[in-house]
């Protein structure tokens, strides 16, 4: 079966570059009936229980399993490594990070930092690092069981940019809440100390995120390089409640079937499946700088939807069999007090910003609990449905054979 039509085009950037996860289909008709979707229903079920992993969520590696912003200074080469931001090979320059324990003692550990990423290293004033920490050193430290470790820092000096970090952040947080198939995250306050004297020292609240291969352990799954996955291929529960997260924080910049040319799938996703059934696949989300929720200076809405602001929530999730994205609903309305004090109790948020973001995060939830507007916004605006009647249909031959082949068996015996 052929997932949904389109390709990806790049990131969404208000000057040229323009994303587009697919087209999308004119909401119709059902095409399910009652006994057909009584059937189909019972296969769904049990082939989602199957295909869950085999046990609980492992415990998180310690840097992921608190909350309290790790005070940390970065001393190294700095501007050497931004130097090296437009070349395809690009060197680890060695360091030093130094931070203060749980007890408030001050711990040196060895580093080597480069520039990591694609649009942001390309276009921000400050790219992003990548931290390489010498694993021997981080025995009995809250960094043990790190290796390589991407921060999320600024694009640009100033307050304004900021704030954007700090958003972002809460997007993988509000994730967090809503599942543990999630990237986990941690804040910190880094001062950068460029030893070369190039740039004055500065600090940034800044977040670094869990290694992908730590959070497929934990998950006990694996990660999948794919060059795309097919529409019957991806969990629909888990495919609900991400596309119904991608609203929330008005994000259209992934997509969970397709990758840009000459990439593993999917944009902005990392694939993850269990080690037996690479055929149920979890598009895990991450890089949120172009969501609405952080609003940067640079994102803008795909040009082929009805929008003019990436601040307007459009839904652009997937239709699904009856009953699946209803309860995803369920679960996101069941987290709204959870994620409204997470926004609430985050001190690094300016005021002003917070009581903008809590209003416009409120108008989501109430779109969730309003029939009208829930069916209007979200459920008829589903897309591959067409694809999701060729599954279905695609379920009940294979039902059907299923039971045919067992009625021969029992007139053979």
């Amino acid at each position: 079966m052929q997932g949904l039509s389109g390709e990806y085009r790049g990131p969404i950037v208000s000057d040229h570059r323009r994303f587009s996860v697919s087209s999308y289909n004119i909401p119709g008709r059902s095409p399910y009936n009652a006994e057909f979707m009584k059937n189909f229903l019972f296969v769904l079920v049990l082939s989602t229980y199957l295909a869950a992993p085999s046990a609980p969520a492992a415990e998180k590696k310690p840097l992921f399993q608190d909350d309290t912003v790790i005070k940390a200074v970065l001393t190294a080469p700095i501007a050497q490594a931004y130097a090296q931001r437009e070349q395809d090979v690009r060197i680890y320059i060695p360091g030093y990070f130094s931070y203060a324990d749980e007890s408030g003692d001050s711990r040196r550990l060895d580093v080597s930092i480069r520039t990591r990423g694609l649009f942001r290293r390309e276009y921000c004033a400050l790219p992003p690092l990548l931290l390489n920490f010498k694993k021997k050193q981080l025995k009995e430290t809250v960094f043990d069981g790190q290796d390589k470790l991407k921060v999320v820092a600024p694009c640009q000096d100033g307050p304004f940019a900021q704030q954007l970090v700090v958003l972002e952040y809460l997007a993988y947080k509000t994730f967090e809440i809503l599942t543990e198939q999630s990237y986990g995250t941690r804040l910190m306050r880094l001062s950068y100390v460029d030893t070369d004297e190039k740039r004055e020292p500065w600090t940034d609240v800044v977040f670094v995120i869990e290694d992908d291969k730590d959070m497929a352990k934990r998950l006990g799954l694996v990660r999948l390089g794919v060059v795309e996955n097919d529409f019957d291929q991806i969990d629909r529960p888990y495919t609900a409640l991400v596309d119904l997260f991608q609203m929330l924080i008005s994000n259209y910049d992934y997509s969970v079937l397709q990758g840009p040319e000459g990439r593993d799938c999917c944009h902005n996703t990392t694939i993850l499946a269990p080690k037996h059934d690479a055929d149920t696949r979890f598009a895990v989300p991450f890089d949120f700088d172009m969501s609405g929720l952080v609003n940067a200076r640079y994102a803008a809405p795909p040009s082929h939807i009805p929008i003019r602001f990436v601040r307007t929530r459009y839904y652009r999730g997937l239709c699904h069999p009856p009953g699946v994205l209803e309860d995803a609903v369920d679960h996101v309305r069941s987290k709204r007090e959870q994620i409204m004090a997470l926004f609430e109790n985050t001190r690094e948020l300016e005021a002003k910003k917070k009581r903008k973001t809590l209003a416009w995060l409120e108008d989501y939830f109430d779109t969730l609990e309003d029939p009208d507007r829930l069916d209007k916004e979200i459920i008829s605006r589903c897309r591959g449905r067409e694809e999701l009647e060729e599954m279905l249909a695609s379920e009940e031959e294979s039902r059907e054979k299923a039971e045919r082949d067992k009625k021969r068996r029992k007139k053979d015996d």
